[in-house]
């Protein structure tokens, strides 16, 4: 979005909103003192306007319930209830307009035209529960819209899902990392998929190089995108295949931050730091200087002559998900990269314990062929050391001991 453009959208957001005195939002504004829209700029705005976290929204959902203070509009005008996933608390339900919700749309329009999906030539198979959840509803429902062939792939088991892919020739999977994963090494007769592009969302893991190479090792080859959002903020960021590791900001949907965890300072270009997001494009319910939790490495790349605020490495982690262990900082994806890298793991579990009132990790493998464990551990063990600079404990449990995720991963355990 060009600043013009993005500066009215955040005059017409600020105006509505110091309209609902008892709102969440109007305190926001008006405790860093900001009364009046049309004097306000991008800059004055981001310096005075405090941060909403995660747990107001839900403090705010259980003082006003059902739906929180936020609400800008007749509660007849909204035609779309969501929850999140409860992966940091409480889940909470969330309600949209129709014309956010067509905003929304609109976004992931934006996304099937950078991942160069051909209305003719392709058909969306959606491998998602079609529960209560944001998730790829919007997805779905923008390919709908363009006359897409699309497949609802709810409600059935992973070989019936296997099945109607095949059978409907289904050229586009839409699903998590973890599930195209565990999907991939279900599939029998490799020649009859004609999947050609897996957009994935939902966890970290989708631009990190090896797991998008076995993804796409285990689907002939397929191209893997990668693409996050949330249901708070809609979708957020898509992939372009010249950019293969990286997220960038869909342009026009939001005023986006990069902060310091320690300063709350914007960091400069090539730092790490939580994203920080203003929904703009969401008048009906909408979130200011939202700290998402998402921790990503600063970046811009040009796009049709604009410079547009780019993700090295895509998600790096969630802010809440860091261990610091032995003063080292410790991220699932960084651990789960390492693992992907080798053919010989299947599933894994990683274990935070407390030690002497010190945090400390253990990690468990399954592998295919238990011969060559006292080689493998040692050569594990040595590259984890080289890639972290940490000794970790790494042992081996029977294949098949642990369960396969379908959905999101849930490896970590916490003692």
């Amino acid at each position: 979005m060009n600043n013009d453009a993005e500066l009215t959208a955040l005059k017409y957001l600020i105006k509505k909103l110091l309209g609902f005195p008892n709102s969440l939002n109007y305190k926001k504004l008006t405790s860093g003192g900001i009364d009046d829209s049309e004097n306000i700029t991008k800059e004055s705005f981001i310096n005075n306007c405090p941060f909403t976290v995660k747990s107001e929204i839900t403090q705010d959902h259980l003082e006003t319930p059902p739906f929180g203070s936020n609400l800008t509009s007749n509660i007849n005008s909204y035609t779309k209830l969501s929850k999140t996933s409860g992966t940091t608390g409480n889940s909470i339900s969330w309600i949209d307009t129709t014309d956010d919700w067509n905003s929304m749309l609109d976004a992931w329009s934006s996304i099937f035209e950078y991942a160069q999906l051909d209305r003719i030539q392709d058909s969306l198979f959606f491998a998602f529960s079609f529960g209560p959840f944001l998730g790829f509803w919007t997805a779905y429902e923008a390919a709908s819209k363009l006359n897409f062939m699309t497949i609802p792939g709810g409600g059935m088991s992973s070989r019936a899902r296997l099945k109607l892919l095949s059978d409907s020739s289904s050229s586009v999977l839409f699903c998590t990392p973890t599930y195209a994963l565990r999907l991939g090494e279900l599939i029998e007769k490799k020649n009859s998929i004609k999947v050609r592009k897996i957009i994935v969302a939902g966890e970290p893991g989708g631009s990190v190089p090896s797991i998008k190479q076995k993804i796409s090792d285990l689907w002939n080859g397929a191209e893997i995108i990668d693409h996050h959002g949330m249901t708070e903020v809609g979708p957020v960021t898509f992939q372009r295949s010249s950019s293969p590791t990286d997220l960038t900001m869909l342009p026009n949907f939001h005023i986006a931050e990069v902060i310091d965890l320690k300063t709350n300072s914007e960091v400069d270009v090539g730092e790490t730091g939580e994203l920080v997001l203003t929904t703009i494009r969401r008048p009906g319910n909408s979130l200011l200087r939202y700290k998402t939790g998402d921790l990503v490495k600063k970046s811009f790349e040009v796009i049709n002559g604009e410079n547009v605020l780019n993700f090295k490495g895509g998600i790096i982690s969630r802010v809440d998900d860091m261990h610091v262990i032995r003063g080292v900082n410790v991220y699932p994806s960084s651990i789960d990269s390492i693992i992907k890298r080798h053919e010989g793991i299947g599933e894994y579990r990683v274990r935070i314990i407390t030690k002497n009132s010190m945090k400390e990790i253990e990690l468990e493998l399954e592998l295919d062929e238990p011969s060559n464990q006292n080689h493998f551990k040692m050569q594990f063990s040595n590259e984890l050391h080289s890639i972290l600079n940490l000794r970790i404990p790494v042992s081996f449990v029977p294949k098949g001991t642990f369960d396969r995720f379908d959905f999101k991963a849930s490896r970590w355990i916490i003692e």
